[in-house]
């Protein structure tokens, strides 16, 4: 029998993740073009980015159920055969659906990327799980700055527009290490999995989702996600208009994401799981209100306030649950990362209508809003729509400031509720 080699099983999990961030860097970066050449309404946009949100917990839940039935190679082969059709599709992409077909598999990539990675580094890396789980996770963030760094600097603008005219290209690129993984985990033997060797039956784990402080942490689970996820796909849309770096302000936040995440294990150390959240959640709101509130330099402020305040939301939650409630296992933490990942499709669907609502409401009673989107640069039309996706924008980003002001209410109760409170002698330490 082949050796286990976790060094190249490492390398492999990292590449799958680094697809699964180009693909929130680079599509972010492309949603205007997309909207432009498509002639999509921003609800149209909304609808096809929230697919990737609502693919990914389809394929984390059911992936996280059956990775001990199939085993994580088969599992991760079949990761990167979504991801594949997903990025070739996209490439070919005609409209609407061709599009909402190719985001949805490849949100379905990620999900199974993540059902069966997590659980393999844990099991490679029994003796520094926290660590390497959290080296692992650097590459979603730092993805993410390289995708959005590939849109900035290797995108062409269409002459007098801030559309892309190669971003076939771009997308394109995800190929590479696509087809990297994707070989590597073909050509290499896998461990069994932590659960199967943690001695927890798969009766006692699912009977352990019961506990109402699970519950809890689902529903606290979708506003920590929305926070992060919705602000950081969208951002270019919804500051476009208000500054000519936008997408840069993706790069920097998740600049500080990898920067916080390198870093995890001595703050989590020092605070709480519940103190780290509920500092989370001041920070985010903080940052969000300035990116809503100001414009120019003071963005760039704002974003990185955001990034410190999100940098550690998704690992602490899951860390947190895995700490006080290690019984629900690997389906617990998929089912906090599904819905999570469904929460922020649905925001992006409602929120997609209501940026239309808002940008219609600011142009000329009974303007065509399709119009004014088609018309050329520099006219008095293409003037005034631009104005009114500049209004529209950090309106968006005001209403989305409500959840993590309610987050900071939650995670006090939280904190004062787990303060002085015994963990579990069973421990599974798990970071995003």
């Amino acid at each position: 029998m082949q050796a286990i080699n976790r060094n190249k099983l490492f390398i492999a999990s990292c590449l799958a993740l680094l697809v699964t961030s180009l693909s929130f860097g680079i599509r972010a970066g492309l949603l205007s073009t997309w909207s432009h050449q498509f002639s999509l309404t921003q609800e149209q946009i909304g609808i096809i980015t929230s697919t990737a949100f609502w693919g990914f917990p389809l394929a984390i839940v059911i992936g996280g159920m059956i990775v001990d039935i199939i085993g994580m190679k088969k599992l991760l082969i079949a990761a990167a055969v979504f991801h594949l059709l997903g990025i070739v599709l996209t490439i070919t992409a005609t409209g609407f659906w061709s599009l909402f077909i190719s985001t949805l598999l490849i949100g379905m990539g990620n999900g199974t990327v993540e059902a069966a990675c997590n659980p393999l580094v844990a099991s490679l890396y029994t003796e520094k799980k926290t660590a390497k789980l959290n080296h692992f996770h650097l590459w979603f963030p730092g993805g993410i700055v390289i995708g959005t760094l590939i849109v900035r600097f290797i995108g062409v603008n269409i002459p007098d527009t801030n559309y892309l005219s190669n971003w076939q290209l771009l997308v394109g690129l995800m190929l590479i290490p696509t087809l990297l993984y994707g070989y590597l985990f073909n050509k290499l033997e896998f461990p069994p999995t932590e659960r199967v060797s943690s001695g927890v039956s798969t009766s006692e784990m699912y009977k352990s989702l019961l506990n109402p402080l699970f519950f809890v942490m689902i529903i606290l689970m979708l506003g920590t996600a929305i926070t992060e996820l919705f602000t950081g796909q969208w951002i270019d849309v919804l500051l476009k208009n208000v500054t000519e770096n936008a997408i840069l302000l993706l790069t920097l936040e998740t600049g500080v994401m990898v920067l916080g995440r390198a870093f995890a294990e001595p703050v989590v150390h020092k605070f709480s799981s519940a103190g780290v959240l509920l500092m989370s959640a001041i920070f985010a709101a903080l940052g969000l209100y300035i990116l809503g509130h100001t414009t120019g330099n003071m963005l760039f402020a704002g974003a990185i306030i955001f990034g410190i305040g999100v940098c550690y939301f998704w690992p602490t939650m899951l860390g947190f649950v895995s700490e006080n409630l290690p019984k629900t296992g690997a389906v617990g933490l998929n089912f906090m990362g599904g819905a999570g990942m469904f929460a922020v499709s649905l925001y992006m669907i409602f929120m997609g209508g209501y940026y239309d609502r808002l940008v219609a409401g600011q142009l000329p009673s009974g303007a065509d809003v399709k119009a004014y989107s088609d018309v050329a640069g520099g006219t008095e039309m293409a003037n005034a729509f631009a104005e009114a996706k500049k209004a529209a924008g950090p309106q968006i980003i005001n209403v989305t400031l409500i959840i993590p002001i309610i987050l900071i209410v939650a995670f006090s109760v939280l904190y004062f509720y787990m303060k002085g409170r015994k963990k579990p002698s069973l421990q599974t330490a798990v970071a995003h």
